[in-house]
């Protein structure tokens, strides 16, 4: 019974939303009939400020400041002298820019005025904004939001400038301007037309089956359509989050016996002393983290405490915490004190090395530490060792090939953001594409087309939720909430 109640629900919705292919419209944030301003650029004294006004009373904002009081040339800088608009003071001499739209950033009027930054000339330059009528103070990522509500960005493409300005590595940078670009948003678009054209087809087959115009092979073609898809969504969801990686960084552990010289690879890699470095065993009792910029990546590097049988409560906690990490971890720093690899300490640590490197669940590079202290014959021919990197945490001598390793490691767990297809960079993505593959997954083993059509359009939906299209306002306010104000 149910299921001939969900056909009728499915072959009512076709019926009432046939091909519609445009997106929800989306309602102006914030209040949009607003003039908003704000100081765009960063705090604190400065040589240049730049003040950002959107709005329908933008112009009114520059006259009134402005001598003379014309506009200027479109997106041409003119000097001009700004005054205060109800005393006559002057405030700074300054460069103006007047954007009118819809050729703007947020698609409205746009003016900036670029004064000197000291905080005088910035204070004295808002105030004189906050007393013209019709404007008032931006909200925090209000400039970006009204971008998206006037079709100037997609969602994707404002999450990629957010995350352009938090960069703090080379990788960062990268990938964040590709999806600025908009190429996530355009495979997504390019997968939303796959799905409607094999929607075309099923509905047309729904509608047109027992006519004789209708060419051979529609659903044929459909489902060919929809398994190449299925295969396209499938690879990008088993990316093992190498984009959410890439965007919150990856986690780096460094393990190790005791003495090994972790913190001192830590301090380096780090450069700066984070951790306490003493030849006394078992100094580091605790995890400390420190996020740093490993080869142009990021990383989040942990200095754990060596790992041996502890002589008190307190270092048994330490190892047990370390090991803990060791789980967590998706690149391990295995290191080791290459004057001492006969130790018990060394070999028992190497049988784990061993081990790990058997299970293939993490990646891990071994680091041979203080091989200033090896004579000039260095290792010698008897030891065998798994694939390793000499390092001298005193001297650096090594480290260079260290950061290299790195780079090649991370590049594999982050993903090259210069290269392949456009990553997956927040869990709102995987769960729009999840749920598109689900969708398809129902597609596939129904044999109602009505069913079958309805399942295209759920999967076309979580596409269109991906880019922006028919989001809720809870979700927009999550996206914008951790831009600044001024952006």
């Amino acid at each position: 019974m149910w299921r001939e109640l969900w056909t009728l629900v499915a072959r009512a919705a076709r019926g009432s939303r046939r091909l519609c292919t445009s997106q929800s419209s989306r309602a102006p944030a914030f209040g949009s009939g607003a003039t908003i301003f704000a100081l765009s650029s960063g705090q604190g004294r400065c040589g240049i400020a730049v003040i950002r006004a959107s709005g329908p009373a933008s112009s009114h904002a520059l006259r009134s400041l402005t001598a003379p009081r014309d506009l200027p040339p479109a997106r041409s800088a003119s000097l001009r002298l700004l005054s205060d608009p109800h005393t006559g003071e002057p405030l700074d001499r300054a460069l103006v820019l007047w954007f009118p739209g819809p050729q703007s950033f947020t698609g409205e009027d746009c003016v900036e005025f670029h004064v000197h930054g000291g905080p005088a000339v910035v204070s004295g330059v808002l105030q004189a904004l906050g007393s013209v009528p019709g404007l008032r103070p931006a909200e925090a990522g209000e400039f970006t939001r009204r971008a998206f509500a006037h079709g100037k960005l997609n969602l994707t493409e404002v999450e990629g400038l957010a995350d352009l300005i938090h960069a703090e590595t080379e990788a960062q940078r990268r990938q964040a301007l590709r999806q600025l670009d908009g190429e996530l948003g355009q495979l997504c678009r390019s997968w939303a037309e796959t799905l409607t054209k094999a929607l075309a087809h099923v509905e047309a087959y729904i509608d047109f089956g027992e006519d004789d115009n209708l060419e051979d092979g529609v659903l044929e073609q459909a489902d060919s359509e929809v398994q190449g898809l299925v295969v396209a969504l499938d690879a990008h969801l088993r990316d093992a989050r190498r984009g959410q990686r890439l965007r919150s960084g990856a986690h780096v552990v460094v393990t190790g016996p005791p003495n090994a010289g972790k913190s001192s690879l830590v301090n380096l890699l780090s450069q700066k002393p984070v951790s306490i470095v003493s030849p006394e065993p078992g100094t580091t009792r605790d995890v400390l983290e420190i996020p740093v910029d490993l080869a142009g990546f990021p990383a989040l590097l942990s200095d754990t405490a060596g790992l041996r049988e502890g002589v008190g409560p307190v270092e048994q906690e330490g190892v047990r915490r370390a090991r803990e990490r060791l789980g967590q971890a998706d690149l391990i720093l295995a290191v080791l004190d290459a004057s001492d690899l006969a130790s018990p300490s060394s070999c028992n640590f190497l049988d784990t090395v061993v081990d790990l490197l058997g299970a293939q669940s993490q990646r891990l590079l071994l680091v041979l530490n203080k091989s200033d202290l090896l004579p000039p014959e260095g290792l010698g021919p008897s030891l065998d060792l798994p694939r390793h990197l000499l390092l001298s945490c005193l001297t650096r001598e090594g480290l260079g090939g260290l950061l290299e390793a790195l780079k090649k490691e991370l590049a594999a767990v982050c993903g090259d953001p210069s290269t392949g297809p456009p990553l997956l960079t927040r869990a709102r993505h995987r769960h729009h594409l999840q749920g598109c593959l689900d969708a398809l997954g129902h597609y596939t083993q129904t044999r109602d087309l009505a069913l079958a059509a309805e399942a295209l359009r759920v999967a076309r939906r979580h596409l269109s939720h991906l880019t922006g299209g028919g989001g809720t306002e809870e979700v927009l306010d999550i996206i914008f909430r951790d831009f600044c104000v001024g952006k």
